[in-house]
């Protein structure tokens, strides 16, 4: 199964960077990220990568159903899916090396932000890297959940502009929910502190490693792999 998933993976990985739009795509995330560090330095005097890491979680709300809406969608609308399907592959090996591909490249554009930290200690301070390891950890774990989220959302069409709202309104769900934790019953608080994506995220970029966040991302993660089998197998039924 992992041979194929990588092999469909290594596949996606081309289609995608021989494509003008995931270049626009990456250099927004760059520019964003670089601009909100840079503000930080040069506006407030201050470095470190916490800027960084609150502000990667609301890029990923829109560059990764970018990446990842024309992943089932395209193939789908270009009438190759089934191509592909017949192929000695399941559905379950293309859906995972769908998400090895577009995790890949999410971890690629991750790695181009470590300049930040370069910069961080060329200017003389002190880095405590303890914290920043686990927040690397913690944006590469929530942007696989995202990931996830945005290929069960093209695996429902053929559509790649639905297939991005799709995955960008899940997402906002999971994202937003923790704006409005103050306002939940205490006795539900925990409850929706759990749900909550940047509770957990939050928890890593303090350089806390608990097993009920490694938990959270990956259970997510194959919760909405599996729903895009499911979405893909349902084909089979008609």
């Amino acid at each position: 199964m992992i041979r194929n998933a990588l092999i469909v993976a290594r596949r996606e990985t081309r289609v995608l960077t021989h494509s003008l739009s995931f270049y626009i795509v990456i250099a927004a995330f760059l520019l964003i990220t670089g601009f909100a560090f840079s503000s930080e330095v040069f506006v407030r005097m201050q470095a470190n990568m916490g800027t960084m890491f609150n502000t990667v979680p609301t890029v990923y709300l829109f560059f990764i159903p970018a990446i990842t809406m024309s992943l089932i969608s395209r193939e789908k609308n270009a009438g190759t899916f089934e191509l592909l399907a017949t192929l000695p592959l399941d559905d379950t090996e293309i859906v995972l090396g769908k998400f090895l591909a577009a995790l890949q490249l999410v971890v690629t554009a991750l790695m181009f932000t470590l300049i930040q930290l370069v910069t961080i200690v060329l200017l003389g301070h002190n880095v405590d890297f303890g914290p920043i390891l686990c927040g690397y950890l913690g944006l590469i774990m929530l942007g696989g959940v995202y990931c996830a989220v945005g290929i069960f959302a093209s695996s429902l069409t053929d559509n790649q502009i639905i297939a991005f709202i799709t995955g960008f309104l899940i997402l906002f769900v999971f994202f937003i929910i923790s704006r409005f934790m103050h306002l939940a019953p205490v006795e539900l608080l925990n409850v929706v502190q759990y749900i909550s994506a940047l509770h957990h995220l939050e928890r890593m970029t303090r350089g806390v490693l608990d097993t009920r966040d490694f938990l959270y991302f990956i259970t997510l993660t194959v919760l909405f792999l599996r729903l895009a089998i499911i979405a893909l197998e349902s084909r089979k039924w008609k």
